[in-house]
This record gives C-alpha cells, sequence and structure tokens, in this order.
C-alpha cells in the first residue's frame, strides 16, 4: 500500500475563533460583589417595622397638638413622656409582630448589633430628660430627643437596611435645629416624630415586608 502523499493531505477549514472569557479581574469584581450582596442581606436586621412607624408617627402628631396647649411646661412634658411610653409600646409589639411573621429571630447577631448600638443614645437621653427638667431647661428637650433618637437610630441602623441610618439622619438633623430655634420646639418634635415616622415607615412597609 503506497503511504499518501503529505502534500495532498487536506487540512482542515479554521473555524471561527471563540469568544474569549472574561478576564479575570472582571470575574472577580463580579464574585465579589454578588458575596457583598449576599452578606449583607444575611446581616442586616430587617425586623424594623414599618406599619408600627407609621403608628408611632401618628399618636406623635397627636401629642404634639396636645402639648401646645399645655399652660405650664411639666403638663407639657407630662403629655410627650406619655407619648413616648404609648410609642415603645406600639414599636416593641410591631417589631415583635413583624419579626414572628417574617420568620426572624429577635435574638440574632444582627438583632443584637441593632439593639446594643440604639440603646446607649435612648438612655442617654432618658437621663438628660431627667437632668434638664430639673434644672428648669424644658426649651433643650425637643432638640435633646430628636438628636439622642436619631444618633441611635443611625448607629442601630448601621445593621439594618440602608433606609433607616437615613431616618436618623433626618431625625438629627431636625435636632440640630431644634436647639437653635428651641422656640419651635413642638413643630420640629411633630416633623421629626410625627412625620419621619410615617415617611420612612411607610418606605419600610413597602420594601421591607411590613
Amino acid at each position: 500500500m503506497t503511504k499518501p502523499d503529505p502534500r495532498r493531505i487536506v487540512q482542515p477549514m479554521p473555524t471561527a475563533r471563540t469568544a474569549e472569557p472574561p478576564a479575570l479581574h472582571t470575574r472577580a469584581l463580579n464574585d465579589l460583589a454578588f458575596i457583598r450582596q449576599t452578606m449583607e442581606r444575611a446581616t442586616a436586621f430587617t425586623a424594623v417595622p414599618g406599619w408600627g412607624g407609621i403608628a408611632m408617627g401618628l399618636t406623635a402628631l397627636a401629642a404634639a397638638a396636645l402639648a401646645g396647649l399645655q399652660p405650664t411646661p411639666g403638663r407639657w412634658l407630662g403629655v410627650w413622656l406619655a407619648e413616648a411610653v404609648v410609642a415603645m409600646t406600639i414599636g416593641a409589639g410591631a417589631l415583635g409582630l413583624k419579626a414572628r411573621r417574617s420568620g426572624t429571630p429577635l435574638w440574632t447577631r444582627p438583632a443584637r448589633q441593632f439593639l446594643f448600638s440604639y440603646l446607649p443614645p435612648i438612655v442617654a437621653g432618658a437621663v438628660l430628660t431627667v437632668a434638664l427638667a430639673r434644672a428648669d431647661l424644658v426649651w433643650l428637650l425637643p432638640g435633646t430627643w430628636l438628636l439622642l433618637y436619631g444618633a441611635g437610630i443611625v448607629t442601630g441602623g448601621a445593621f439594618s437596611v440602608r433606609v433607616v441610618p437615613a431616618m436618623g439622619l433626618g431625625f438629627m438633623a431636625l435636632g440640630a435645629l431644634a436647639v437653635l430655634e428651641p422656640d419651635w420646639g413642638d413643630p420640629l418634635l411633630a416633623a421629626g416624630f410625627g412625620g419621619l415616622h410615617i415617611v420612612f415607615g411607610w418606605i419600610i412597609a413597602r420594601r421591607y415586608g411590613g
């Protein structure tokens, strides 16, 4: 048998060049973005109650209207302290209800981080309330409350969804204005504890499950 002539061997036709795989650094960046988003969802405390915030805002608007009618600083303070108790009760109840409905445990690491970051400014606000009331500096209370409540929301919100610390910054801005303009105390309290709670509560309820 004769051997085939190498010169007559048909060479295969060149095929179209296959698309090059994505560059290594591009794939790495995409993977890191996915991992970061997954970790953010896993570590965020999402049981912040939106509908509860709306209810708290409505009671704060009523308290602001009632407080403005009081003839003495003591009675004014009594109205707002009663509102604080009502709001805390609503908030705690709404938090527990949302956590139960969504299956979110209330003592996970994100929940503890949220709680332990949120509480210190609130406790500081309670102590300063007593001190300022005893010193007859009630006019400083609106700014103090808004600033420290906002600080608690910002620090606790670092472990929650992004809209929460944004709400806290809004409270702090109103608090700074209340310190500079103490005559606007009740309107600014209404704008903060009423308006901001309602607006951001609606956003949280619509985007984050109630």
